[in-house]
């Protein structure tokens, strides 16, 4: 089956490749690999093959975003209540992770590709292990611009927003003071754009406590697709409906929304 590494291998967007052409493509995407566990299932495989194959698919994924033109990718791989699955899977994810930035190799070509890597989540809650090899590749990467992946691990929506209230009480400002836009400077998210469009595989519909506050405008596109079995042309199917879609805010100015 070869070795659990999470970046292991990931291949980088060639600079001869050419590249497909949108009317509009989304500056920053949201992803949902869902379906993994369903996906084993109905091979007959163990859980863990149905999360291995996964990350297969996230090594293309990646260089997809970076093929249509894509700068930002969050991506959820862990949530809040997935703490509450069977020891043995949590255990195995938890090593995925960390075996997959530990990869010296691997890390160091996204970070000559100009990729800033960044954890977001209950970092408190990881192996310390992991910690400590989190706070590593985020150093090394912290400066890169050109294409930044968020890892969402031990994350959820409300949680964000609890931690950033927290943050906003301990530094004694004053509830007049507290607007939407402040609040944006204390999640973990801070500094990013919000996303354009939210992207889900494993044909479930919902947001799931992901990223309530920044994707509250956001396009979403849900696909029937386990996520081991999304393609590079559903993919495509995907930035094609957002192209099509026009963006409506509410009357609140698209600026806000777009980060600037």
């Amino acid at each position: 089956m070869g070795r659990p590494l999470f970046l292991r291998g990931i291949p980088l967007a060639s600079k001869t490749m050419k590249k497909k052409k949108f009317k509009k493509v989304p500056h920053h995407i949201v992803f949902f690999p869902d379906g993994n566990r369903r996906w084993a299932r109905k091979k007959g495989l163990p859980t863990f093959e149905g999360h291995w194959h996964g990350y297969l698919n996230f090594k293309k994924f990646l260089r997809w975003c970076q093929e249509f033109g894509v700068k930002i990718l969050t991506v959820f791989g862990f949530s809040t209540e997935n703490w509450k699955r069977a020891k043995e899977e949590v255990n195995y994810l938890m090593n995925l992770f960390e075996k997959g930035l530990l990869n010296k190799e691997d890390v160091e070509k996204l970070h000559k590709a100009g990729v800033k890597i960044k954890i977001i989540g209950q970092k408190y809650r990881l192996p310390k292990s992991l910690q400590k090899v989190i706070e590593k590749v985020e150093n090394l990467t912290k400066n890169n611009k050109k294409f930044h992946l968020n890892l969402a691990v031990s994350y959820g929506g409300r949680w964000d927003i609890i931690q950033g209230m927290q943050k906003i009480i301990k530094d004694k400002i004053p509830a007049k003071k507290i607007t939407e836009s402040l609040m944006d400077r204390y999640l973990t998210t801070a500094g990013l754009p919000f996303p354009d469009l939210v992207i889900r595989a494993g044909g479930e519909k919902r947001l799931s406590n992901f990223l309530l506050w920044q994707a509250a405008y956001s396009e979403l596109y849900f696909s029937k697709k386990l996520w081991p079995e999304f393609s590079k042309r559903d993919f495509r199917r995907a930035i094609e409906a957002y192209a099509r879609r026009k963006r409506r805010f509410g009357g609140i100015k698209i600026k806000k929304y777009l980060g600037s």
